[in-house]
Parts: structure tokens; sequence; C-alpha cells
């Protein structure tokens, strides 16, 4: 399976806190079935004070160490980036961390708070969408007014958003309302990806082997397999190239 969205990188937000921990939850996907996962940090100003400079730098360091101890996973990098107007300035500064690339498109992991979609988010998102950039709204079934409202995020898919779930809010890990919310957002043909949204071996561990299963048993063999490896593999294609265009605009802009 791919894994769109996994707090791996230590040290850098609230994911493991040091190597062993990282190699730990990285030892972890590999058991959950995950063959690529994309560390996605986040990106959150005044926060977590991250870009896409420095979240590169510390995926090389990782993955240079899970070559070393052998551990059979290959870590492409991204970021979770906040819906917040200060992350705006890191475009023309070429400090924002993509996903990966869908046709022309570079695709962004969008973080919305929990508690609301904020006024102006569509606005924010057309600015991205002007940019050649097309969002992944990160576990929308986890934002309250998504789960009293599904169809608000319709407006979002038709813009040409993407969607991400968490495959613990598939089996029910956040609740019984992130679990409808999660299983209507897929009935309703939104979902792009399920993705772990791992952050530890405690409460946020891996559940992409369980969320898989579930789906399988419950939708058949043909969506479980494009919401956990055709879909998210679509969206992290050329993940390295991508990331390695907008550090070759970092290096122009500084000349």
């Amino acid at each position: 399976m791919i894994d769109i969205h996994c707090h791996l990188l230590p040290g850098i937000d609230d994911g493991p806190p040091d190597l062993p921990s990282a190699l730990a939850l990285a030892r972890a996907c590999v058991d959950d079935g995950i063959t690529v996962v994309v560390s996605t940090p986040h990106v959150f100003p005044g926060r977590h004070n991250n870009l896409r400079s420095n979240i590169l730098a510390a995926h090389a360091a990782l993955q240079a160490t899970l070559q070393a101890e052998g551990i059979a996973l290959q870590l492409l990098c991204a970021g979770e980036v906040r819906l917040t107007p200060e992350v705006l300035d890191f475009l023309p500064r070429h400090q924002l961390p993509f996903v990966g690339q869908v046709g022309d498109a570079r695709t962004l992991l969008l973080e919305m708070p929990d508690g609301q979609i904020p006024l102006g988010a569509m606005l924010f998102v057309r600015r991205l969408l002007a940019a050649n950039i097309r969002p992944i709204i990160a576990h929308p079934e986890r934002n309250r007014a998504v789960m009293e409202q599904p169809d608000r995020l319709q407006d979002f898919v038709d813009e040409g958003c993407f969607v991400q779930v968490t495959a613990g809010s598939v089996v029910g890990q956040f609740g019984a309302r992130a679990q409808a919310t999660a299983l209507a957002l897929i009935e309703a043909g939104w979902v792009h990806a399920v993705a772990s949204d791992a952050h530890n071996l405690g409460g946020r561990r891996p559940r992409m082997r369980d969320a898989r299963d579930w789906l399988l048993a419950n939708h058949g063999a043909s969506l479980a397999r494009q919401l956990t490896e055709l879909g998210p593999a679509l969206l992290c294609q050329d993940n390295a190239q991508v990331n390695q265009a907008a550090a070759a605009g970092l290096a122009s802009s500084a000349a």
C-alpha cells in the first residue's frame, strides 16, 4: 500500500521525537503492509515552522538511515500544510512541499482546522489552483463542519480538490461520527486516498491494513485497491522531481 500522509520525520513536529522512535514507526508501517510512505510534517507558521528546505534535509537523513538499517520502506516527502494566509507567502519563495504532480498541476496536502471550514477557505483554494496547485484536503471527516453536513465538501471537490480520509476513521478509531462521515464521503465518490496520518505507536499508529480489510469486506477489492494503492500512487507521482524543481526555483531566486 501507499501512504500519502504520515508524520515520520523525527523531531520536526508532533510525530516521533527522535530517531529511534522514527525507526520504530517506520518498521510498524512495513508491518502494516505499507511499501511507500510520504512523510508529511506539519507546515503551520507559528506552531511548526517547517519549510520545504528543512523538510527535504530531514527526509534525506532519515532515508539514509532506513537504508542502513535495512528497513524496506520507500520514503517520499511533502508536508501537511495548514490553511493559513501566511503559507501563501511560501509559494513565491519556493518553500511549499508538494506531494506530487497530476497532469501539469502539483498536489499539496492541505489541512483545515478540525472545528470549522474557515471563512475564506474557498478563496484560498482558488489562489492555489490559480498557481497550478491542486489541494488534497486532509482528513475532512474529522472536521466538525463536515461531520455536521458532509455536502459542504462538495464545493471543494467540484472546484478540483482531491480528498484524503484517515485509515483510523474508516475503522472507527476517531469515533462514530468521524467514521460515518468518512464512509459518507467514500460512498459519494469524493475520496481519492486513505492514509494513515500516523504519528506514533500509541493512539496514532498506522491502521492501513485494518482500513483496507474493512473496505475489502464492505465495498470489494476494486475500491479497496483504488483507495490504498492506485489513488495514492496518482497523487504522489513525480514526488522527487516536483520537489527538486522547487529547489531549483529557490536556488534561482537566491542567485
